[in-house]
């Protein structure tokens, strides 16, 4: 719906007069879109703009008695506001995580969340073409989290148990080919002599 659309709306919803002055119902509008959807305060002062210039422009039309077209959805909004189609790659931005599904932000996508669009993490790479190592959080969380796997030590750790588990994998697949090769010689037995 368009905010002109909405404006109109609110209005008549509200049954309020134009002689209210036009910030206090502006303001109105954006308080109550602000407790729907999460905004930033660049976001709040924008919308409280764009709010405020529509709903002068509907005294000024209601003033010199001209009716308002109807607007279609998405007409009449400024072409900076317009968000792009959100690619997969840009999703994953630094400070969020922007769920491909439904449009929200998060830091990291839990499955929690996935679980409210059907889908796990793993069908949720797949769809989206992401790689299965590809973290589905925010990259400053992601370079915190190693960061402090790092000082922990976590890489020497994992170095090391990474070769021990080669050499075991190795020593067993040594004893398994030493097995197989004995299990296919035949076994010598001994004849005895049979007593006459």
């Amino acid at each position: 719906m368009s905010l002109l659309c909405i404006c109109h709306f609110y209005l008549h919803a509200k049954g309020l007069p134009m002689s209210k002055k036009l910030i206090e119902i502006a303001s109105e509008i954006v308080q109550t879109q602000v407790s729907s959807t999460p905004m930033s305060a660049a976001d709040i002062t924008a919308s409280l703009r764009q709010v405020f210039s529509t709903l002068l422009e509907m005294q000024k039309a209601e003033a010199g008695g001209i009716e308002l077209a109807p607007v279609a959805e998405g007409v009449g909004e400024a072409p900076s506001e317009e968000k792009p189609v959100l690619s997969p790659a840009n999703s994953i931005q630094n400070d969020k995580v922007i769920c491909l599904e439904c449009g929200a932000e998060m830091r990291q996508l839990t499955s929690k969340h996935l679980v409210s669009h059907g889908m796990n993490q793993k069908e949720y790479r797949k769809k989206y073409g992401f790689s299965m190592r590809t973290p589905l959080s925010a990259k400053l969380l992601t370079k915190a989290r190693s960061k402090a796997a790092k000082k922990r030590g976590l890489p020497e750790k994992l170095r090391q148990y990474m070769e021990a588990r080669k050499q075991k994998k190795a020593a067993a697949s040594t004893k398994a080919a030493t097995a197989t090769v004995t299990a296919g010689k035949p076994k010598r037995t001994r004849l005895r002599k049979s007593k006459a």
